[in-house]
């Protein structure tokens, strides 16, 4: 076993509950380095029953409270810029009367106070990247992300291990890992660990559809403009065309993203819309369990191609075939999988694609779902992933010891 360790763990987004796409990979991370007797201290925004919690998981935690973190939060693109500042210094505050051993960074805003902190502090830094963060914004409309700007920030955040010359970089595909190596970062100090699940809350569903029930398409998420574009409304319209009756639902908080397409889809002559708004990570499979295609229909950019789509896993998980855009990071991994359609980027192939799925018989592919759900309870768990990552942070803590002494 490693020596004990005190890290300070630095995210911007609420450690608990989960709120939705890669916050709930920080508390399986968390429950990791605590769990092998690493002291792990928290910063993060403001959460409820702060004291439970950090008996709960047996770990300390510093919160901001200046003003309301999230991503559902108020102008929260203006607080993610000035966000580092305060928690560098948070960090910092604390680090005079504990010396910390190592700093881990959870997502690329975060980890510009991580980098910062490397001098400062001289210890060993590790960013984690479950996403491009930036690279979402390629497809946001121009008016809230003038394309010159989106780039900027790209190369800003692909830089950062380069700039503060840190030990160690988790990535969530070898999409993004390339494109670091391309920015001047080591290639052998980087660790694709792709994206989790919680297998406990995404039990294995065996389903068949009675010929006089709906079919149900169904995507969950964070619902962003990035997942709710053209291609996205392109493929209703097509499927509500060629499969009268067939529901569409979207499990997530009502965001401006999600209301102005659910505007687009009203448009649409009788669409069946349902969107039961935000879903608490561990219900979200009760929404899968009766539907009979779940969806990925992403718009093209550098960060939908970097990310390792949780909600793909979980789909897959609970034996429910899926429909996606093809991304470089999923398709590397499931495009030999046959409980996974890829399209190209265009809404009427990826509706062909869905009704592809609505009228195949359950008998065709139930043996296909049930190895498929296996092969990623095998290697998408929580449990090996956060192995790997952990496992890795105290390689790069231990290099980079060597290399400072």
């Amino acid at each position: 076993m490693a020596e004990s360790l005190r890290i300070a763990f630095l995210t911007h987004e609420p450690f608990y509950p989960p709120s939705g796409g890669g916050s709930a990979e920080a508390v399986y991370l968390v429950s990791e380095m605590a769990r092998r007797g690493h002291e792990v201290h928290v910063f993060g925004p403001e959460i409820e029953d702060g004291d439970a919690i950090e008996k709960r998981f047996g770990i300390h935690l510093h919160l901001f409270s200046t003003w309301a973190m999230g991503r559902y939060a108020r102008l929260r693109n203006f607080k993610y810029l000035a966000y580092p500042f305060f928690l560098e210094r948070m960090v910092l505050r604390v680090a005079r009367e504990k010396k910390f051993d190592l700093v881990f960074s959870q997502h690329a805003i975060s980890a510009v106070a991580a980098g910062k902190l490397k001098k400062k502090l001289s210890v060993p830094v590790v960013l984690n990247f479950p996403d491009l963060l930036t690279g979402f914004m390629e497809t946001w409309p121009a008016y809230i992300a003038p394309r010159p700007v989106v780039k900027a920030l790209e190369n800003y955040e692909l830089s950062l291990p380069t700039r503060y010359d840190v030990d160690g970089v988790c990535a969530i595909s070898d999409a993004l890992a390339d494109l670091m190596t391309g920015a001047g970062y080591p290639r052998e100090k980087i660790c694709p660990i792709y994206y989790g699940y919680a297998s406990e809350h995404f039990p294995f569903t065996t389903r068949e559809r009675h010929p006089t029930e709906p079919p149900v398409v169904v995507m969950h998420g964070s619902l962003d403009f990035h997942h709710l574009g053209p291609i996205a409304f392109a493929a209703v319209e097509y499927v509500t065309k060629q499969r009268p009756g067939t529901i569409f639902r979207f499990v997530g908080q009502r965001t401006a993203a999600l209301e102005k397409f659910l505007h687009r889809l009203r448009s649409i002559s009788g669409c069946e819309i349902e969107a039961p708004g935000f879903v608490p990570y561990e219900e979200i499979s009760q929404q899968l369990a009766d539907a009979t295609v779940g969806i990925v229909p992403y718009e093209e950019s550098a960060g939908t191609h970097c990310a390792f789509v949780a909600k793909i896993v979980e789909y897959i998980a609970s034996g429910l075939p899926a429909v996606a855009t093809p991304l470089k990071s999923i398709k590397g991994y499931f495009g030999e999988d046959p409980m996974v359609r890829f399209s190209t980027f265009d809404g009427a192939d990826f509706g062909k694609k869905i009704v592809g799925w609505i009228d195949a018989p359950f008998m065709y592919w139930q043996l296909d779902a049930c190895k498929s759900a296996a092969r990623v309870k095998l290697e998408l768990d929580w449990h090996p992933l956060c192995t790997k990552a952990v496992d890795f942070m105290e390689r790069s803590y231990a290099e980079g010891g060597r290399a400072s002494s």
